[in-house]
């Protein structure tokens, strides 16, 4: 386990956002990110909560954000270093972006992103 405090697992988080290409961060609207210390599951290292792009029709309007939730302590027992807590968190935020975007777990594997 890597000992990160909220601050700077936070700052990793911003990091892997803006590490997202621009033209694909501009069509992130109405989407909230989220740090929290642990999820449902102890495995679960992110979560995306929300309708995709790919299922909004025209009568989507009115709706709470969506809600991308990355979970710090699942990432950080996993990891041997700082170096590789980067990378998970990257890889996580990245794999919850797609979702958004409204690519299936089934389809990230087939592009070798899994």
């Amino acid at each position: 386990m890597v000992d990160v405090d909220e601050e700077t697992f936070g700052r990793l988080v911003e990091e892997a956002l803006d590490s997202i290409p621009p033209e694909l961060g501009k069509l992130m609207r109405n989407v909230a990110v989220v740090v929290e210390d642990m999820g449902s599951s102890p495995n679960l290292l992110g979560l995306y909560h929300g309708v995709p792009l790919t299922e909004r029709t025209s009568s989507y309007a009115g709706f709470l954000p969506d809600r991308i939730t990355i979970y710090r302590l699942p990432i950080t027992r996993r990891c041997r270093d700082l170096a590789q807590v980067v990378e998970d968190v990257r890889h996580t935020v990245v794999h919850e972006v797609a979702h958004h975007f409204g690519i299936s777990d089934e389809r990230l594997h087939e592009l070798g992103a899994y």
